[in-house]
């Protein structure tokens, strides 16, 4: 029975880690239909989030069934909130590369994105990849480290964010207020997405330690911030 029971948690691991992987192939699947105004590949990413809602519909079903049967404890309990909670955020960053892909239906023929930004939206879809990718690796491999370095990496995205704000509020602007708009939303979405990848992130550093990241990250600034910290240092560095 309770070789059972830890299967099931395995399981719904499993399905938190498929959630990612389909949730990030979306959001770069949706980037391409983008830009190359290619509405079969749109219409296949809208296709394709019913599978993360099923996935997630599925895996909150099976955590609720845990809870009732087994009333876990302890890191038992963590795990099993903490993979609903993640399960939401997969579920969200799904739909925001749903967002993109029927943006990019919408407009089809045209593309919603001028010329001279399309670096920028293949740069932000690309990244947003990788951040979903490497939360999906922090679910496999719990790595608290991995976990925080995401949130650093997220950095970026921010950064990619501000330059098509830049661009927006440019007096040279030429392509219009409902290109403004949808390239508004499309910066949005990808800011969002990349927020979901270090929730999830987040949530397993709580799993594994039964502390926030915020809190780890404090308290590792604090430790340093300590004169034997700093003497310690001194002493490594002779």
């Amino acid at each position: 029975m309770r070789d059972a029971y830890h299967e099931e948690l395995d399981s719904i691991g499993d399905g938190l880690v498929e959630m990612a992987r389909l949730v990030g192939s979306a959001v770069g699947r949706a980037t391409t239909a983008m830009l190359d105004a290619d509405l079969k590949l749109a219409e296949a990413v809208i296709e394709g989030d019913r599978r993360v809602d099923t996935l997630q519909h599925d895996l909150e079903a099976r955590a609720i069934a845990l809870l009732a049967r087994q009333q876990p404890v302890a890191t038992d309990l963590r795990i099993v909130v903490t993979s609903l909670r993640m399960s939401a955020d997969l579920e969200r960053a799904g739909d925001l590369a749903e967002h993109v892909a029927k943006l990019a239906r919408m407009r089809f023929p045209d593309t919603a994105v001028p010329r001279d930004l399309q670096a920028t939206i293949l740069e932000m879809g690309q990244l947003a990849q990788r951040l979903m990718a490497k939360a999906g690796e922090v679910i496999i491999t719990k790595d608290v480290d991995l976990a925080i370095q995401l949130e650093h990496d997220d950095d970026e995205m921010d950064r990619l964010h501000r330059t098509l704000f830049r661009h927006l509020m440019d007096d040279r602007w030429k392509h219009g207020i409902e290109t403004a708009v949808d390239v508004t939303l499309l910066g949005r979405y990808y800011e969002r997405f990349a927020d979901h990848a270090v929730s999830v992130a987040k949530r397993v550093v709580y799993l594994v330690t039964g502390e926030h990241a915020d809190e780890l990250q404090q308290q590792d600034g604090a430790a340093e911030t300590r004169p034997e910290a700093r003497t310690e240092t001194a002493a490594e560095e002779v």
